[in-house]
C-alpha cells in the first residue's frame, strides 16, 4: 500500500489538472456557470428551510443556519460517493490505454468536490456572520474536520469505484442509499432521543462529523476530543478498507471495462 501512496504521489501532476479540468468542465455552456456551485446548495437551503420551519415546524432557532453548517458537508460528502463510484467507468477510455496508478481517478473526483466545497463555505461564513452567531476561536478547528470527511469521502469513493466496475448497479444502489442516510444523520433535523436513533447515530460515519460542523459554526464552541477521534477512527477505518479494496480489484479494470 505505501508503494502505492508513492505512485500516487508522483502523479500528482495528473490529479491536479483532473481536478481543474472538472471544475471548469462542471457547469460549462450554463447561462450561470461555475455560480451554480453557490445556487444549488442555496436553493437546497430554501426548501428545507420552508418545509421544516414554516411546514412542519422544526422548533429550531434560526433553523436556515442550523441546517446550512450540515447541508454542505453533506452534500460534499453524498456527491463524492454516487460521483466518485462511477468515476473508473466514466474514464474508461484513459484505464484501457494508458498506464497510471488507477486510484487517481477517485482521488481527482473527490478533490474536484472538495474544492467545491471550500468555495460554497464562503456563503456559510457570510450567513453565520449575518445571523448575528459571529465567528469564533472554534473556527481553527473547521480545518481538522474538513481532512477528517475528506478521508472518509475518499475511503467509500475508492471503495464503491472499484465495486461499481464489477457490479454496474452499484451506482443506482448508493443513490438510493444516500437519499435514505441523510434521514438517518443529523443534517435535517435532530436525532431524536431514542434507543435505536442512539444506535443508528453510534454506527453512523456522518454524525460525529455533522455534530463537529455544528459545535464550531452554530454553537461557536469546540467539538469534544471524543467526537474529533471517534470520527477519525471512522474515517481511517474506511480509507485503508477503500485502498485495500481498490488494490485488490483494480487488477482487472481494464478487462471489465
Amino acid at each position: 500500500m505505501f508503494k502505492t501512496f508513492k505512485e500516487i504521489i508522483n502523479y500528482r501532476e495528473m490529479i491536479i489538472n483532473l481536478v481543474k479540468k472538472d471544475l471548469r468542465g462542471r457547469y460549462k455552456g450554463s447561462v450561470f456557470g461555475f455560480l451554480w456551485t453557490f445556487i444549488n446548495p442555496l436553493f437546497q437551503l430554501l426548501i428545507y428551510t420552508l418545509a421544516f420551519t414554516y411546514i412542519l415546524d422544526s422548533g429550531i432557532e434560526q433553523y436556515y443556519l442550523w441546517l446550512f453548517v450540515a447541508l454542505i458537508p453533506w452534500i460534499f460528502f453524498s456527491s463524492s460517493i454516487v460521483g466518485g463510484s462511477t468515476s473508473i467507468r466514466a474514464s474508461k477510455d484513459l484505464v484501457t490505454k494508458i498506464y497510471f496508478p488507477r486510484e487517481v481517478l477517485p482521488i481527482a473526483y473527490v478533490t474536484s468536490c472538495f474544492v467545491n466545497m471550500l468555495l460554497t463555505f464562503i456563503i456559510i461564513f457570510i450567513t453565520v456572520i449575518i445571523a448575528g452567531r459571529g465567528i469564533h476561536l472554534s473556527i481553527c478547528m473547521l480545518p481538522v474536520v474538513w481532512i477528517i470527511e475528506y478521508i472518509l469521502a475518499l475511503g467509500m469513493a475508492m471503495f464503491f469505484s472499484a465495486i461499481t466496475v464489477y457490479f454496474r448497479d452499484m451506482e443506482h444502489i448508493m443513490g438510493i442509499i444516500l437519499q435514505g442516510w441523510i434521514y438517518l444523520t443529523p443534517v435535517l433535523f435532530q436525532i431524536p432521543d431514542k434507543a435505536v436513533a442512539k444506535a443508528i447515530m453510534t454506527i453512523n460515519p456522518m454524525s460525529p462529523i455533522i455534530l463537529a460542523y455544528r459545535d464550531i459554526l452554530y454553537d461557536g464552541v469546540f467539538p469534544s476530543s471524543e467526537r474529533l477521534l471517534y470520527s477519525l477512527g471512522f474515517a481511517l477505518f474506511f480509507f485503508f478498507l477503500g485502498f485495500f479494496a481498490f488494490g485488490r480489484l483494480k487488477r482487472h479494470f481494464a478487462e471489465e471495462l
